[in-house]
């Protein structure tokens, strides 16, 4: 049996009786979903390999009461979602919230690139200022919106997932992203002119 047939609920079982490599194999397997959902919600670096730390300490630790009620990802995005959450309710200072990519090195952000490939200056300029604008807007949606919109968006989780996620309704997760993109269509009307 390979590392990739086994799955992650076996895995946890396990783990649950003190397999330390089962647990290297599913740290492996999900470090980077986590890593990039963290690093989202922050946008630093440091900051969610940390806390990815964190959520894998408490996957270790909740190994002995894992029970197999939903997918694997749906659960550990919740505690990677409720971890990020009581990261920022912790904060006292508002953090800048980041569209870039995951890799490293990438700069994709969430506005589409330009079709030319020498921007003049004045195109440039009006991109960072589009790219600040955008993560401005994202920054100042309610923290359940924002949360949505990143689990939908960036982890493209259906409706379903995300509202196990949040402990919410379905209805509800669909009423969260229609007003989170309803406050940044108004509040980034500039660009459409």
């Amino acid at each position: 049996m390979t590392d990739k047939t086994i799955s992650s609920e076996d895995l946890m079982a396990r783990i649950a009786k003190g397999d330390e490599d089962a647990f290297e194999i599913l740290v492996n397997r999900h470090q980077t979903s986590v890593l990039n959902l963290i690093y989202r919600f922050t946008g630093d670096r440091t900051q969610a390999k940390d806390l990815a730390q964190e959520v894998f300490i408490k996957v270790w630790q909740a190994a002995g009461s894992y029970e197999p009620k939903a997918k694997f990802t749906t659960w550990i995005y919740r505690i990677t979602t409720n971890l990020c959450i009581n990261e920022l309710k912790s904060s006292r200072r508002k953090r800048w919230f980041s569209f870039r990519g995951s890799d490293e090195g990438s700069e994709n952000t969430i506005e589409e690139t330009l079709s030319d490939d020498s921007p003049s200056p004045e195109d440039t300029l009006l991109a960072r200022e589009r790219s600040r604008q955008i993560n401005e807007a994202f920054q100042s949606l309610p923290e359940n919106q924002r949360t949505a919109l990143i689990l939908k968006r960036y982890d493209d989780l259906c409706y379903e997932e995300i509202a196990r996620i949040l402990d919410c309704s379905v209805t509800a997760v669909e009423s969260l992203l229609v007003r989170a993109k309803r406050t940044l269509q108004e509040k980034l009307k500039i660009f459409e002119e």
